[in-house]
């Protein structure tokens, strides 16, 4: 099946004392069951799949989801940011710029 929106939310755990973090660790599991509960409550008309996945290797901007086929990947994300997502990007195609990799990743270098 092809879908109109597909979310791939990070749930990988690294092993105990990682020098780098893991989206898997935070709260990785629970986006996913957000995203999957919020998106068949809204029954949406379009093709929508939201999904674990592997290591999408930007840990170190915290958990990170990527949405397809427009490429955008958020970071940051927490359980609270799920409806926006949503709204904007699943609804009215509106990248949430505040999580945008490329905007997270330009303030930091501003810093």
């Amino acid at each position: 099946m092809v879908y109109d929106k597909h979310i791939f939310i990070c749930t990988n755990q690294r092993v105990a004392g990682a020098p780098r973090k893991s989206c898997g660790e935070a709260h990785g599991m629970e986006i996913v069951e957000a995203f999957k509960n919020k998106l068949k409550e809204r029954n949406l008309s379009i093709k929508l799949r939201a999904q674990k996945s592997g290591c999408l290797d930007i840990c170190d901007f915290g958990q990170t989801i990527a949405i397809y086929p427009e490429g955008v990947f958020y970071v940051g994300v927490e359980l609270s940011d799920v409806d926006e997502i949503i709204d904007e990007h699943i609804v009215n195609n509106r990248v949430v710029e505040r999580l945008r990799l490329e905007t997270v990743r330009a303030k930091r270098l501003n810093q």
